[in-house]
């Protein structure tokens, strides 16, 4: 019997306590696909399952993996057999640290040929955020200025790509290591080791920035706000500031949506948002798949025609998990950590 080979998160544990596990290949049921993996990645997710800290992770044990790329393998009935053979991509959230992952054949997008899978990989949970963020949220436009925190991370390095491409003004904080990568992506790089960042932002921005993109939390949601200019929106979209703090999983979280609806409530033309991308997908669940497929689609042409370029950090296999995990976590990386077969 055929079998997979998967990574297990046991519980709250170092790296290396991730466990590879086998256990036989499932087989299609109607409407499903089996994809043979062929690139998933490192998110920040994972990050703060290992430590219990993602606001609505499964328990423990359970496989991570947030997206994959790979070649549909087997179908259900139903499922339109041309699709074997192709190479799809999917939001999975979790699962997807695996040899083989069985899906939904609704929530899989067909990757366009010529775009190589570790490539594609990097675009699909980070370029749906980037894009969403930007274009569904912050709606930012030509002339304006943004401020996005993280800039030289999975999403940052996409999501100040896209938007120098639509003629945005774009400040990005990162630390040193990493500003001569922005400044090549038409980034004003702010080094948040060293320099006053609000500071800095008036100096380069004194009416204030239009747009923000803030995955810190804690008290840099709190000074991002402030800086907005009249009109701009705030997007939130994590709490990595509170990764390594113990307690609860959901407080981070609460607190940022508590402080969102407050601001909104405020009649002072600014704007703010928590962005959540599986938001919609538990009532309506085909609008859900109808809107990631259009964006990633989106996102997908512009890799492939040039307008965003892969940041590939680096290339494991599945068994040098822990590695990968080190790596992505170290903050040394621009771009996203690949894990293959």
């Amino acid at each position: 019997m055929s079998k997979l080979t998967e990574v297990v998160l046991p519980g709250k544990v170092e790296p290396e306590g991730l466990e590879l596990r086998e256990r036989p290949l499932p087989e299609p049921g109607p409407g499903q696909v089996v994809i043979a993996m062929e690139a998933t990645g490192v998110s920040f997710a994972e990050q703060q399952m290992r430590r219990g800290k993602y606001y609505d992770q499964p328990p423990f044990p359970f496989v991570p993996g947030y997206d994959l790329v790979g070649r549909v393998l087997t179908t259900g009935d139903g499922v339109d057999r041309a699709l074997t053979g192709r190479r799809v991509a999917a939001l999975t959230k979790v699962g997807s640290w695996a040899s083989h992952v069985l899906l939904d054949a609704a929530d899989v997008v067909e990757v366009p040929d010529g775009l190589g899978a570790a490539e594609a990989e990097t675009a699909v949970i980070n370029g749906i955020t980037a894009w969403q963020m930007l274009h569904r949220k912050a709606g930012v436009r030509a002339g304006q200025t943004i401020l996005v925190h993280g800039a030289n991370g999975g999403v940052g390095s996409l999501l100040v790509q896209l938007a120098t491409q639509t003629g945005v003004k774009v400040l990005g904080t990162a630390s040193k290591r990493h500003h001569e990568v922005l400044r090549r992506m038409g980034v004003t790089p702010i080094d948040y080791r060293t320099e006053d960042v609000p500071a800095r932002v008036r100096e380069l921005a004194p009416e204030g920035v239009h747009a923000i993109f803030d995955h810190v939390g804690g008290d840099s949601v709190v000074a991002s706000w402030r800086l907005l200019a009249r009109g701009g929106t705030l997007v939130s979209y994590g709490s990595a500031a509170t990764r390594d703090v113990e307690g609860s999983k959901q407080l981070p979280v609460l607190k940022i949506l508590a402080r969102v609806l407050w601001w909104n409530s405020l009649p002072n033309g600014r704007s703010a948002y928590f962005f959540n991308v599986w938001a919609g997908r538990s009532f309506a669940k085909n609008r859900f798949r109808t809107r990631l497929r259009a964006d990633l689609t989106q996102v997908f042409a512009a890799l492939r025609n040039g307008t965003i370029t892969a940041q590939v950090a680096a290339r494991l296999p599945l068994s040098r998990v822990a590695e990968a995990m080190r790596l992505a976590e170290s903050g040394t990386v621009t771009g996203k950590v690949v894990l293959t077969p």
